[in-house]
């Protein structure tokens, strides 16, 4: 029974960011008033969290195993632009479109992955470098294509019901993507043997080696993860909205990073898990949204965000300090 105490459930990485998202939950509750929790309040906020948080889960998973992708800014106009490209402007079957979006991530995620394992340049450094040649890319290829950065594309209606609609005309089909990869995530790293590898390369990736986990394999399938679940968002936003822009994606990079961070994971590797990256994207996402329910100046917006999530970030860290100095009692 010890196991449930209340000592051990503060210690467990998702604990400060429960907490933090209880708190500016509240906070806004306060100064919001209860439109914050009707529907349309819910789906302002539970939209914004289902793109990011699809993107978050592997990125977190990433840092977890002491790596950091920020190419995904560039993925998403990728990917919004390739099947916007291939369906709206060639006018071919959707289904080759998604392949090719996929494809375009695998590619780019095992270009990022092998550069890191094969070098000893940092991911940050590679990434910077992908994410900038990705964007050149993109932005070249479709004015030499279709003479324009905006395309238009009109989906059929299977795909947009699986990809990009509105349920209920309020809630983007795409919350369902992220609860599904969630969960599937959740099992994986939590009750897998998989989930031990990417832990133990963020710990230390020299005694993961020596121990038998192949830890390049583990790295280049999380780079690939990172830039599908980038590339797959784009596209399920040019489905949404019926277009694709090369200009957008960017403010994802340190929107991701932020939700990861707030969810109780460490830039050093190591120490997270998928839970608290939920509920740090939820955090995010309510900060974000929840300050136009409020009756505070729209200028005060970015410091009373900055000012939350800092706050946040601290709880987290309080927390982590309590799991990884705690030890348990001699009987």
């Amino acid at each position: 029974m010890t196991n449930l105490s209340i000592g051990n459930l503060l210690r467990r990485p998702e604990a400060g960011a429960f907490l933090g998202m209880l708190a500016v939950i509240l906070f806004f509750l306060v100064f919001g008033g209860v439109n914050f929790l009707k529907p349309a309040g819910i789906a302002s906020w539970l939209n914004v969290a289902a793109n990011i948080g699809i993107i978050a889960i592997p990125v977190g998973l990433l840092m977890i195993a002491g790596e950091l992708d920020i190419s995904i800014g560039s993925m998403i106009p990728a990917g919004s632009m390739i099947v916007a490209i291939l369906s709206g402007h060639y006018e071919l079957p959707m289904w080759i479109s998604i392949l090719a979006v996929l494809g375009f991530g695998a590619i780019i995620g095992t270009i990022n992955g092998l550069l890191v394992v094969r070098t000893a340049v940092p991911s940050l450094i590679v990434t910077l470098g992908t994410l900038f040649a990705v964007a050149g890319m993109v932005l070249g290829l479709s004015v030499l294509i279709t003479g324009t950065t905006s395309v238009a594309i009109k989906a059929p209606a299977l795909y947009k019901a699986i990809f990009g609609q509105f349920i209920g005309g309020t809630y983007q089909v795409l919350i369902l993507w992220w609860v599904a990869v969630s969960v599937v995530s959740v099992f994986y790293v939590h009750y897998t043997k998989y989930g031990n590898w990417i832990f133990a390369l963020g710990g230390d990736r020299e005694s993961a080696r020596n121990a038998g986990i192949p830890t390049t394999r583990v790295t280049i399938t999380l780079f690939i993860l990172s830039a599908c679940s980038a590339s797959f968002v784009g596209m399920c936003q040019a489905i949404l909205f019926n277009s694709a822009q090369v200009s957008a994606g960017m403010s994802y990079i340190f929107n991701v990073i932020i939700s990861v961070v707030v969810g109780g994971v460490v830039l050093t590797g190591g120490f997270g898990s998928v839970v608290g990256i939920v509920f740090g994207t939820i955090t995010f996402a309510v900060v974000n949204q929840g300050i136009y329910f409020t009756g505070f100046d729209r200028n005060w917006s970015s410091l009373i965000i900055g000012v939350m999530l800092l706050a946040a970030v601290l709880m987290n860290n309080t927390f982590r300090h309590m799991a990884l100095n705690y030890a348990p009692k001699k009987k």
